[in-house]
This record gives structure tokens, sequence and C-alpha cells, in this order.
């Protein structure tokens, strides 16, 4: 009888416990996802979407996303950061430069003529903050660092084909540096986020944008302006943008190990690479918007950006001494981030995988 009750009691305890372990192995996670970019962005669909679904795949459907772009949960881009910061968002992709002056290590990426293209200049991005600034983003679980393609100049009526022409034209730029840039080039400059390019363009409170050719069909820039300026790459590229995907650290920390490992493997530089090597090829599709209209796209030539160059070299000497007195080494930081782009360019290109027959 004893043994029987002992018997009884163990099996109790067995199927007591069997649910709890078969909950934990099982356990289920949703991650919100928030950004400023528009659902028919090339962002959103072709970069955040297809993110979010290879995370979905290879956690066997245990990890799934609410997916919220334009800002659909609430506040304006410039809170993103601090919205998976404070836990308000699991998951952010946002632009470090929409809050100026507050991540400044990063901002050599966004210095005139800096970037080559932007999946070897998203590597460099990534090493250099693990290397270099490794608490610049502390406050978030980093999930992937990046660049976007080769900024343009997008104009309403004037058209721009060298710096004579940039002269008295309220330019939107995105961030501090680029704000600093449109300066040194004799226009006027109005920072504001992306979402804004579009009403400030109809009511003709701006001349124009600077942004790169894949954005420019989600704000409806290729109908709201006539002129393009791009540079021929053998002169160097004007300027790029820094990006930061981030989850909140708690969240991150919450997961059990093998779904931490699932966002581990789909973070980093490869990560970076990727997303920055969408983002620049979905600039075919945005330059052919802006030819399908009719609109006048003007080349830069490798000589005529020389005097881009020239006029906005103050650009980098003021930002080094920015950085020596904030404490750091700016002009280690500005070779450093040199460097690692030139390391990076030369580096062959990542292969995608084979697909299967």
């Amino acid at each position: 009888m004893i043994q029987r009750r002992s018997l009884l009691k163990s099996g109790a305890v067995a199927a007591l416990a069997a649910p709890a372990l078969t909950g934990f192995a099982q356990q289920t996670v949703t991650l919100k996802f928030h950004t400023f970019m528009a659902p028919q962005s090339n962002v959103w669909l072709n970069m955040h979407k297809a993110w979010m679904n290879k995370v979905e795949k290879e956690s066997g459907g245990r990890i799934k996303f609410e997916a919220y772009p334009a800002m659909q949960l609430g506040g304006t881009p410039v809170q993103l950061y601090d919205q998976a910061r404070d836990g308000v968002v699991d998951i952010i992709w946002t632009l470090p430069g929409n809050t100026a002056g507050r991540f400044p290590r990063i901002e050599v990426f966004e210095l005139p003529f800096m970037m080559t293209n932007a999946e070897a200049t998203s590597k460099a991005y990534w090493e250099y903050v693990q290397t270099m600034a490794p608490d610049e983003f502390k406050e978030t679980q980093v999930i992937a660092l990046q660049v976007h393609g080769p900024g343009v100049i997008h104009t309403a009526d004037k058209p721009v084909k060298n710096v004579a022409d940039m002269k008295g034209l309220k330019m939107r730029a995105p961030t501090r540096q680029v704000t600093k840039l449109m300066g040194a080039l004799g226009a006027i400059p109005v920072g504001m986020p992306l979402p804004g390019i579009p009403d400030a363009l109809s009511k003709g409170t701006i001349n124009g944008a600077v942004i790169p050719w894949e954005v420019v069909p989600s704000v409806k820039v290729h109908e709201l302006t006539k002129n393009h300026a791009e540079f021929d790459p053998a002169g160097g590229s004007l300027y790029t943008t820094t990006f930061v995907m981030a989850m909140n650290k708690a969240k991150y920390n919450s997961l059990p190990p093998d779904l931490k490992k699932i966002i581990d493997n789909n973070s980093g530089m490869e990560t970076s690479a990727w997303l920055g090597k969408v983002q620049q090829e979905g600039d075919i599709a945005g330059r052919k918007a802006a030819s399908d209209r009719g609109n006048a796209i003007f080349t830069v030539s490798p000589e005529e950006a020389q005097e881009f160059r020239r006029k906005s070299r103050t650009l980098e000497v003021e930002w080094v001494e920015d950085m020596n007195k904030r404490g750091y080494d700016g002009r280690k930081l500005l070779d450093t981030a040199r460097a690692l782009i030139e390391k990076h360019s030369k580096a062959p290109a990542a292969k995608a995988p084979a697909k299967k027959a």
C-alpha cells in the first residue's frame, strides 16, 4: 500500500510538472516593431518585413511580430530610440541623427564624401561601434547598424549642377552633419524627419531635399520635384545617413536562450551589411520613378564634385574638434572610420546563399 501511494504521489508530481516543462519549451514571444517608414516603402517591405519573416521562420513561429510602420503606435520619429529604451515598444529602426548630437561618435559616417557603398560602409559602421564606441547605444540591445546609398539632391524648380546653384535654396536635411553640409554649400538648411518632406515641398516651405533615390517614391519626391542631382561614383558620394535597429534590453534578456540565439543570429555585421545592401538596391526603382515622370536627372562630374568637397571640408575639422571637446580623440575616430570603410570596400561582397532546386 505504501509503495502504491508513493507511485501515485510521484506520478501526480510528474503530471503536474509536465505542462510547466512543455510550456517553457514551447514558449512563444510577440515583439512589437515600430518605425517611421511608410508601409509602401522599400525599407518596410524589403528590409523590415523580410527581417521579421526570417526571424519568425527560424524560430519555428515561436517569435512573432506585431509590425507598426508610419509611427502607428504614436509618438514622433525623434522618440523612437527612447521608445525601445523604455520598453514602450520592443524593436525600433530609426536615425540616431534625429536627436542631434546625442550619438556624436557615429556622425563620422555622415561626413561628406565618406561612404563608398551601403554594404561596405554598413560593415565598417558596425565594426567601428564595436571597437571605438561600444557604449554609444548602451541603453538598448543593438541588432544592426547600417547606412543608405549615396545621397542625392532633389529640387522643385531650380536644377543643381554645381555648388553655386545651391546658394539660397531652402534644403531639407536629415541629421546634424548633413544640415551643416547644406549650410557649407550655400543652401539654407532645414532639419526635419523624413515624413515631413511632402508637406514642406507642397507648401513651398522648402525648395528641395537631400535623400537617397530609394526613398523617393514613398515620400512622393519624384512628384513634388522636377530636378535631381546625383554624383558620379568616381567622384565619391555626397553623404549618407546612419540607422540603428535596436531592441529593448529587458525584453531581449527575458528571452529563453534558444530564442535569444535566433535574435543573435539575425544581428551583427552581416545583418547590417544585408540591410545596407537591400536599401541601396532600392535606388534603382526610386531613380526610375523620377525618370518615368520625365524629371531632369543631372550627374555631377568627378571634377565638379571637387568643388563640393572643397566647400564641405570644414565639417571634418569641426567634427574632430567637437569630439576632442567631448573627451574623445577625434582624429583617431575619423581615421579609424575611414580605414574601416576602405577595408570593407576592398573585401569581396558576400554572396547570397544558393537556392535549392
